[in-house]
């Protein structure tokens, strides 16, 4: 497909997707649970002592959202779960890493999120562990060269990183040139597949216009990334619900979607999960876990 042809494709996705959200009056959220795009349930209401336990065996299946029982959220037990647990300030220096990495191992989180120079670190310390090691590419502007950040991929997933969260060329999303956004993608994409780690591409959320978020969740998707995550936490305003759920509308069950900026309170996670995250990226972890048994 030409950049022509591609640039008309994801205009049209993006007026059909867009005149039908309208028309539902704004970004709805379904309720209930989905599990994967083959399962879908709802709370029995019997709530008082089990929802939680059964809540945590859902989201460790792969659930995309989970909803509120007797007005009290259900993902109590499993909120660390969906966590990466992350620290990419420039300055963060060693001793601060590897405590992240023991928290990390304490609370069981999903990942920790740090930057490149630390991944052989990370997945040295946590090597006898299930907490996986993600790291970040093209971060934080997002416009570095397609081949740079393949090959910033390659070598992340070689020294251990299991997860990659690269940042969309978001420029040439504005500028329409999204033959040259597709290729980015698709680029850490295929290095991260071939390696057996999976992609999250960062769209940068508060930089987009409505319409913007939908085209590049539409390039993400075709460029079969596995993930799209909201914000890097570097530019402007973080993670809304009303941004996760449009994300989630737009790339469906089988994509994951990860909440990451300004998330900072259980209640920040528990609203980022009903909308549709089945990720939070937090520096505020244990804060977040520590909340929700106070939920």
């Amino acid at each position: 497909m030409n950049p022509s042809e591609l640039e008309q494709l994801i205009e049209s996705i993006t007026a059909e997707l867009w005149s039908r959200i309208q028309a539902a009056g704004g970004v709805t959220s379904p309720g209930g649970i989905w599990i994967d795009d083959r399962i879908s349930s709802s709370c029995n209401g019997d709530c008082h002592g089990n929802c939680s336990v059964e809540a945590h065996k859902i989201i460790r299946c792969g659930a995309d959202r989970i909803s509120t029982c007797s007005g009290k959220s259900c993902i109590d037990a499993g909120i660390a779960h969906l966590i990466d647990h992350t620290l990419l300030k420039p300055e963060a220096t060693e001793e601060q890493i590897r405590k992240l990495c023991e928290e990390a191992r304490t609370y069981q989180f999903a990942s920790v999120c740090v930057n490149p120079c630390w991944t052989k670190l990370c997945a040295q310390l946590l090597k006898d562990s299930c907490v996986k090691i993600a790291t970040v590419v093209g971060f934080p502007l997002g416009a570095t060269l397609p081949a740079v950040k393949a090959f910033e991929a390659k070598q992340a997933v070689c020294m251990g990183a299991d997860e990659i969260d690269m940042v969309m060329n978001v420029g040439a999303l504005k500028s329409r040139n999204y033959s040259l956004v597709e290729e980015d993608v698709a680029g850490v994409v295929d290095v991260c597949h071939r390696y057996g780690a999976i992609t999250k591409v960062i769209l940068e959320t508060f930089l987009l216009s409505d319409e913007e978020k939908i085209k590049a969740c539409t390039l993400a998707k075709a460029g079969r990334a596995d993930f799209v995550k909201t914000s890097t936490g570097f530019v402007g305003g973080g993670a809304t619900a009303k941004d996760v759920e449009l994300m989630r509308q737009v790339v469906g069950p089988d994509v994951g979607v990860k909440a990451s900026g300004g998330v900072r309170t259980f209640e920040d996670a528990r609203q980022m999960v009903e909308a549709g995250a089945t990720r939070i990226g937090a520096s505020a972890s244990i804060k977040i876990v520590e909340g929700s048994k106070a939920a």
